[in-house]
């Protein structure tokens, strides 16, 4: 089916996406995998193009394209490449871009916006803790006022770009009586005493993201250093996290779909009994079944876009996407493997890679379980 989200300007910035990925990413991609790290250049090559700023004003260095369209898009097409990639840069451009511009000072953005558009200042967002995961209303990492600082103190752990990132958000209870309504954010910057990061996180899938441990042991964050109001962390974090819910959701489904596609080529080209293993019915009526689960999901998420370009999208509608599309990447990718055989399950095959990459999706972001609780409470249950 015929998508009708994008319009020929959207097409236009979809061509100069993908020379960005072929001059600097498609050629290098064995290159991060083995270092487990998207490099600074690579950054700065994106910065240079306006991919970084797109949702920042031109007058602090971004492109400000008015339309989260773009965005999207961008989104799609680095995760044709790999859901590490759009996982890492839209961590960056999609999910941490919205607290620096709504919410922080003239000062602030002076200060942070520039090399946040450049690709010269990388960013990450810490929420998630050892001991509370999706419950962001049990953070143990508190912030304790001490004149014109804040004492900060605690951990987090999961952070993508953790070790890369030159600025980082962090959530904590300011208020602990108060719970989730006692929590405030914080812009902490790299190489403040005291804040430290821990090792490379050794995971199942997408090794090029860096994934950290971040500690933070009497780190003083200059009071001016507050992201957005004291105290009011945990609604500033839930009116953006719909943002971050829908980005997941389009990696979700165009990850997928690009292994589906190149699933489709093999089945062509790989032979068994004398044909073509796609030519066989159980393969035709899978391959059909995948495609129109993909087709489906697509229209959701485009309609989801759409909303969320005219800013009508609803946590609820935003959690939906997440946890569906989550759920078709891994079932379509996971018969993929198997469309490819004993091939599915070496390393040197992308479908192996992206199925260990997707395995992740239906966790981050929110759990799915998170999710449909949600949704079932929209329901009244």
């Amino acid at each position: 089916m015929k998508r009708s989200v994008y319009n020929s300007d959207h097409e236009a910035f979809r061509s100069s996406v993908r020379t960005f990925l072929d001059r600097h990413v498609w050629p290098r991609t064995e290159q991060f995998i083995d270092e487990r790290a998207f490099p600074r250049d690579l950054w700065i090559e994106a910065g240079k193009l306006g991919f970084l700023g797109l949702g920042v004003p031109e007058h602090y260095g971004g492109s400000e394209s008015g339309d989260y369209r773009y965005s999207a898009l961008l989104g799609e097409e680095l995760a044709h490449v790999s859901a590490a990639l759009a996982s890492s840069l839209s961590i960056h451009y999609d999910v941490v871009a919205p607290y620096l511009v709504e919410l922080a000072g003239e000062t602030q953005r002076r200060r942070w916006l520039p090399g946040f558009c450049s690709g010269e200042l990388v960013t990450a967002i810490a929420m998630t803790e050892p001991s509370a995961g999706s419950d962001l209303a049990a953070l143990r990492t508190t912030a304790v006022r001490d004149g014109d600082v804040w004492v900060l103190n605690g951990a987090k752990t999961f952070i993508t770009n953790g070790c890369s990132a030159d600025l980082v958000i962090v959530a904590a209870s300011t208020s602990p009586a108060r719970k989730a309504r006692g929590i405030t954010l914080f812009a902490v910057e790299a190489g403040t005493d005291g804040f430290t990061r821990g090792r490379k996180l050794d995971k199942v899938g997408q090794p090029e993201a860096d994934t950290a441990e971040l500690f933070f042991d009497d780190v003083r964050v200059p009071h001016g250093n507050v992201i957005g109001e004291v105290d009011g962390g945990f609604v500033h974090m839930m009116e953006r996290l719909p943002q971050e819910r829908l980005s997941a959701a389009v990696s979700n489904v165009a990850n997928a779909a690009q292994i589906l596609r190149e699933t489709i080529e093999y089945a062509k080209e790989r032979r068994a009994f004398g044909r073509p293993v796609g030519a066989f019915q159980y393969n035709k009526f899978r391959l059909a079944e995948l495609v129109t689960q993909i087709e489906v999901s697509q229209a959701y998420v485009d309609q989801a876009i759409a909303a969320h370009a005219e800013g009508r999208l609803t946590a609820v509608d935003a959690a939906k996407a997440k946890w569906w599309s989550a759920h078709v990447q891994n079932e379509v990718i996971d018969a993929c493997v198997q469309l490819h055989g004993g091939y599915g399950y070496m390393n040197e095959y992308r479908v192996a890679r992206a199925w260990r990459d997707a395995r992740v999706t239906p966790i981050w972001a929110g759990s799915n379980e998170i999710m449909k609780e949600l949704i079932g409470r929209d329901l009244g249950l």
